[in-house]
């Protein structure tokens, strides 16, 4: 039976998806590194694409921004699930996640500061950062609870949030170390009576 082309199709479409994602993760690399104004040259050599690629996909520089940080968000989003499948216990799943989130908040910031001075795109990205990662939280959480690990009081925006304000100004202090104190605060969910 003939597809009528359709089976390409699709296989042109997940190479230009997975282009598309090469291109974020180098974009992402390099605005780590080097902060949101680097050059695309740097990120084009990162991808091994030519620089028109990346003007193709991304017209401008707040184009492909916007893209890294949705990009970084999925891909928190998408880590939960996977973590709590391949820990020990969802207490470790937790944890883990939490240090994937505090990669996003303190690498990632500047994304959203340079996104900041467009107050509706700004507002969009924020509402879909909590409708994908709010209840990614939410399953480790109650995941964990359930298994009796940590307190069930807690909501997922609230320890979010939580995580979020210790994370504030972390990469521009060198004498204060936000991962440790977000340590301590997930350490501290646990129960009475519950060490590993």
């Amino acid at each position: 039976m003939h597809d009528g082309g359709n089976g390409a199709a699709r296989s042109k479409r997940a190479d230009a998806r997975r282009n598309e994602e090469t291109l974020l993760d180098a974009a992402a690399a390099v605005f780590v590194t080097s902060g949101v104004e680097a050059p695309v040259r740097d990120i084009a050599a990162r991808a091994g694409v030519g620089m028109g690629t990346i003007y193709r996909h991304f017209p401008t520089r707040a184009d492909l921004i916007i893209a890294v940080y949705r990009h970084q968000v999925e891909a928190c989003a998408e880590a939960g699930p996977d973590l709590l499948a391949a820990s020990a216990t969802p207490h470790a799943a937790l944890a883990q996640w939490i240090d994937l989130f505090v990669d996003f908040l303190v690498t990632k910031h500047g994304l959203a500061a340079v996104l900041q001075s467009d107050n509706a795109g700004f507002d969009t990205l924020h509402a879909y950062f909590l409708d994908r990662l709010v209840p990614v939280c939410t399953q480790l959480l109650d995941a964990a609870a359930e298994a009796g690990e940590i307190r069930s009081d807690l909501g997922a925006y609230e320890l979010m949030r939580g995580v979020g304000n210790l994370c504030i100004g972390a990469d521009h202090d060198p004498r204060y170390d936000a991962r440790r104190l977000v340590g301590l605060l997930i350490a501290g969910l646990r129960k009475p009576g519950q060490t590993h």
